[in-house]
């Protein structure tokens, strides 16, 4: 079972919390006002109140001992800085914080981040994504060039097979599932027949879906 600490209980943090609470995770959180923690008490194992730029606070939560430690402080980025270095510092394995804006994910991978979290900035991305394109419904990003989108199988497909179709070379796209009613079904073989009103999970750089979309 993995652990993970939690700094700062606002909005990000306790969404954070809930969706890891569900995996059955040992969550331990910490924030200077109480009132932030209480309504999260049933989803963790330890809860603490305290002031986490203070590097004897952090000693007395065995820092090494978590997998992953988030830092979730937006009102204050001196703060949140402060802490991703102490948690180094304090021999954290790793360590996620969050940012709000380009220049804070620089300065907060150059004082310890292993990782940046930008909700605000990825979720715009995904549904400028989406909403610009009739036939794109979602979209992940990997990171680098590459992404998963969720596109609608196009007329002139029906009835034809990934291997009919040649989509890695004709569009350079890897097909990796179908989606119809809600239900994801992985394409095995080239020999999956595609179906009218079904999606395409589809592996790619967004410039060959639009291309391919258009």
């Amino acid at each position: 079972m993995k652990s993970f600490l939690i700094i700062g209980m606002g909005h990000f943090g306790h969404h954070l919390c809930q969706s890891l609470a569900k995996y059955d995770c040992e969550i331990m959180i910490v924030d200077r006002d109480e009132a932030a923690i209480e309504d999260m008490l049933p989803y963790v194992v330890s809860a603490k109140i305290g002031d986490c730029t203070n590097i004897e606070v952090l000693k007395t939560f065995d820092i090494p001992s978590f997998d992953t430690c988030f830092v979730c402080i937006g009102e204050n980025f001196q703060n949140s800085l402060e802490i991703t270095s102490l948690l180094k510092e304090c021999g954290a394995k790793k360590v996620i914080s969050k940012a709000d804006r380009d220049i804070q994910e620089k300065f907060l991978l150059r004082n310890g981040a292993d990782a940046v979290i930008y909700p605000e900035k990825n979720m715009a991305e995904r549904y400028a994504v989406r909403e610009s394109s009739e036939h794109i419904f979602d979209y992940i990003n990997l990171g680098s060039e590459y992404s998963i989108f969720e596109i609608d199988v196009l007329d002139r497909w029906v009835g034809k097979t990934v291997k009919d179709l040649n989509f890695r070379v004709k569009y350079n796209l890897v097909v990796l599932a179908t989606k119809k009613g809600g239900e994801v079904k992985p394409v095995i073989t080239g020999e999956r027949h595609f179906e009218k009103d079904e999606h395409l999970l589809v592996l790619g750089k967004e410039d060959d879906v639009r291309r391919l979309t258009k």
